[in-house]
């Protein structure tokens, strides 16, 4: 029996004002076919997790599609339309299948279609028939719609956060897929979209208040006839009808009981939705947290936060410590620009007046003007070898520059935007993180699981951005009502 394997991913967040084009899938990943084993075989991404679970079993891998862009603004609607064409190509191409394994990201928005991975879903179902199985893998920063679930047999959601366990979501995902074949389960799914949107900040899964969540939702499997089950955390971000959080629960042939187990893990969340309000921390409270405690100390930038499409170069948390002239701390800005000028100074040179950062838009600061030396000069390319977020092992941060200010702050300037999730990112270039008292990681969750063995202390940093913490602030068209904590809920 063969088993094909399709990816589009993209984490659309709406309130960027430069959109996705196809150049950021060519530059992150666009394959088809064997190209896609290379890629994604011996990595901690779900496919992996396709690719390994598959091959416990005697069923063939049939590698078809694989798109993935960084988290950015909305895919404008001619990339789209190339990317779903060149699927649905390699789709029918492979020839006959017996079932499909699938990656969207949830989070998909489009210039014309703004619940995309609904859409791109139900034209594969379209393509493939009623009757062929199809199991989905999701990132839990989803925002599902009906149109997603009813494309799918089974829905699995990644349970982590930092996500940690994505390949061995695929793998269950695999399996599942072996037993339906073979005829021992018949997979039905419901899902509870609650009117609830859990805060960014409020989203790290190891820790209260979603750690009882899960805890419940981990029981539920324990019940007979529960295939799978999943708890969407949703993403903020993007201005969707279905932006929220919600439960999916796959049982063997049971779509009444799917539906009432799914409504009782929405209910928990509604009588306790006042616990997944933010706890936000500004920046100068920050500071002065800081000096009480033991450091390296990770200060979280949530507004510029790279994983959820920010442009990496905010400048409101290095502005503080430039004003307070210390502690000795590391950040990590993308300016090409920046970069250029002090990989052309070379290492041991003085420039007065660099400016660094804050270029891309008015949203995260004005840029940092600092005289500086550059301390060396990197072609930024380095592997992450243990499980991080993302899945990712290889990474390219473009030609990259780290200087010193005259105030004690290190920088690192790098030509592409790269999310923090790897240490990697700084020991490859020479900084140690022991020798920083406050160490600056673009993001909320995912630095986690890279920062926290490292960093006896972790402050979420509640700045301005299009991340930012505090959802009051953006100006949503779409989202549903009533949505809690926009407006009460019974």
């Amino acid at each position: 029996m063969r088993v094909g394997i399709l990816a589009l991913q993209h984490e659309s967040n709406t309130f960027i004002q430069s959109a996705t084009m196809l150049a950021d899938f060519e530059h992150d990943v666009l394959a088809t076919g064997d190209e896609i084993y290379p890629i994604f075989k011996d990595s901690a991404h779900e496919i992996g997790g396709f690719f390994a679970g598959l091959e416990e079993t005697d069923l063939e891998v049939v590698p078809i599609f694989v798109a993935r862009a960084l988290p950015g603004g909305t895919i404008t609607a001619e990339t789209v339309e190339t990317l779903i064409q060149k699927m649905l190509y390699a789709l029918q191409q492979v020839g006959p299948l017996d079932g499909l394994l699938v990656a969207p990201h949830g989070a998909g928005v489009s210039e014309n279609e703004r619940d995309l991975d609904g859409y791109w879903l139900t034209l594969v179902r379209e393509q493939v028939g009623p009757e062929l199985p199809i199991v989905c893998t999701l990132d839990a920063h989803a925002n599902v719609s009906q149109a997603m679930i009813d494309a799918c047999d089974a829905t699995i959601v990644y349970r982590t956060n930092p996500h940690i366990d994505q390949k061995d979501r695929g793998i269950e995902a695999a399996r599942l897929m072996q037993r339906i074949l073979k005829g021992e389960v018949k997979p039905t799914q419901a899902a509870c979209f609650v009117p609830v949107a859990i805060n960014i900040e409020r989203q790290h899964t190891s820790s209260e208040p979603c750690a009882s969540l899960y805890k419940q939702a981990d029981q539920m499997l324990e019940e007979p006839g529960v295939l799978s089950n999943s708890v969407i955390l949703g993403f903020p971000y993007a201005d969707v009808a279905e932006m929220g959080s919600g439960f999916i629960v796959v049982t063997d042939n049971n779509p009444d009981r799917a539906q009432e187990l799914a409504n009782q893990l929405g209910e928990t969340l509604i009588t306790r939705r006042e616990e997944f309000v933010a706890h936000l921390t500004g920046i100068e409270e920050a500071l002065d947290q800081a000096q009480e405690l033991e450091g390296p100390i990770c200060f979280l930038d949530m507004g510029d936060n790279i994983g959820g499409g920010s442009p990496a170069d905010g400048t409101t948390i290095l502005h503080a410590i430039q004003q307070r002239q210390g502690p000795s701390s590391f950040a990590c800005l993308y300016d090409p620009e920046a970069a250029q000028t002090a990989i052309a100074a070379g290492p041991g040179a003085t420039l007065s007046g660099l400016a660094m950062g804050g270029k891309t838009d008015d949203q995260h600061g004005a840029p940092l003007i600092a005289n500086v030396t550059v301390v060396s000069v990197h072609d930024g390319n380095f592997t992450e070898s243990e499980v991080r977020h993302g899945g990712k092992t290889e990474y390219q941060m473009g030609p990259t520059a780290v200087v010193q200010t005259d105030f004690g702050l290190t920088i690192m300037l790098n030509s592409h935007r790269t999310p923090p999730f790897s240490l990697g990112q700084l020991t490859s270039c020479g900084i140690e993180p022991a020798d920083y008292h406050i160490l600056v990681a673009k993001g909320v969750q995912a630095p986690l699981a890279a920062y926290k063995p490292v960093c006896p202390n972790l402050i979420r940093v509640n700045t301005p951005g299009v991340t930012s913490a505090d959802m009051e602030q953006f100006e949503y068209q779409y989202r549903r009502k009533p949505l809690f904590p926009f407006e009460s809920i019974d």
